[in-house]
């Protein structure tokens, strides 16, 4: 079992990094910038359908900032989700600007609102942090899922990730006979496999969701991280395999009763098959951001140093030890799980 007591530093975007981004089009002017949304007066707690507290907080802005911010953020979604057709932007509304100062990226979460139909829609603006876009883009180069973001110097905008959060799940919906629990255990081996592949950190039950799709018998499942700032971080290997963290064993558990040690590799290997496949068919934008990686500096010297040691021994091959950077460790731990 593991824990990670403190919060990761903000790592700015390095001029290098930032011409990736201009190259593969995650660059954008946006009309404001996340400090312009720090500006708040006042604020007010946010409670969820049960009437219980939340980590948000709904902000309150001066009444002419609110017009200005709000004509920016639609701006803003109607860039991220429609290709910039202003045509739309006056079927929508800015229903609610919530705050997050418990999370490393502090974000804010913007409620969209179309004014015809009442349809909600979130998007995030969140403090711009090098190692998170990283992980975002891996997560989109080898796995399922692509998250639609644009990056502007030091402010993030994402896209809102549909499913239900993780701990929730595991408290409410794990117990229901609604659920196929081979099923579910079957994803989440393939994702626990997929986190460690792109060292995607910290998979507690409250950084990733649960998506449920029904299928021709029954639901299919798919997992989601959702927070992406301790990608390649940490220098404990535990921290990049979700099945150690306290928050998820009672799933653990769950597949440790229903899946036999082979079934678990054969899901294994499945899964590493499916990401080689999806590198080699994006092999060259994945060695591109590699090798901005390997420019940047995404953790101190001293987790780089504990991490290639603990991947060496791991995977029993001292070729992790010549690692200088994270960079280099993702590319050596890639090439010795997918046989590259």
């Amino acid at each position: 079992m593991i824990l990670i007591k403190n919060k990761k530093p903000i790592i700015k975007i390095t001029d290098n990094f930032a011409q990736y981004l201009e190259a593969h089009s995650r660059h954008f002017q946006l009309p404001l910038d996340y400090e312009d949304l720090l500006r708040f007066q006042d604020s007010l707690p946010v409670y969820d359908k049960d009437d219980e507290p939340t980590l948000w907080e709904t902000v309150i802005y001066p009444t002419q900032d609110q017009i200005i911010l709000e004509k920016a953020l639609i701006e803003i979604y109607v860039t991220l989700l429609a290709g910039g057709d202003k045509s739309i932007i006056e079927h929508l509304s800015i229903d609610r600007i919530d705050y997050c100062a418990f999370a490393n990226s502090r974000p804010f979460r913007i409620r969209v609102i179309n004014k015809f139909n009442d349809n909600r829609d979130h998007f995030y603006v969140k403090k711009a942090d090098a190692s998170r876009i990283y992980g975002l883009e891996f997560e989109g180069l080898l796995s399922p899922n692509r998250v639609n973001y644009m990056v502007d110097h030091s402010t993030l905008i994402e896209e809102h990730i549909i499913g239900i959060p993780g701990d929730h799940f595991i408290e409410h919906n794990l117990s229901q006979k609604t659920v196929n629990p081979v099923r579910l255990c079957k994803e989440f081996v393939k994702f626990n496999e997929r986190c460690f592949t792109s060292l995607i950190g910290d998979m507690r039950s409250y950084n990733y969701v649960v998506t449920v799709t029904p299928d021709v018998e029954e639901d299919q499942y798919r997992v989601r991280p959702i927070d992406f700032d301790q990608f390649c971080h940490e220098g404990k290997v535990q921290v990049y395999l979700p099945q150690f963290f306290p928050e998820n064993q009672k799933i653990v558990q769950l597949c440790m009763d229903l899946l036999n040690p082979e079934t678990v590799r054969q899901y294994q290997r499945e899964e590493r098959n499916i990401i080689n496949r999806r590198f080699l068919y994006s092999k060259q934008q994945v060695k591109s951001l590699v090798r901005c990686m390997s420019k940047d500096k995404l953790a101190a010297d001293e987790n780089i140093l504990q991490l290639r040691t603990e991947l060496a021994e791991f995977h029993k091959t001292k070729s992790f030890l010549k690692c200088k950077n994270m960079g280099e460790i993702i590319k050596e731990n890639m090439i010795t799980l997918l046989n590259l």
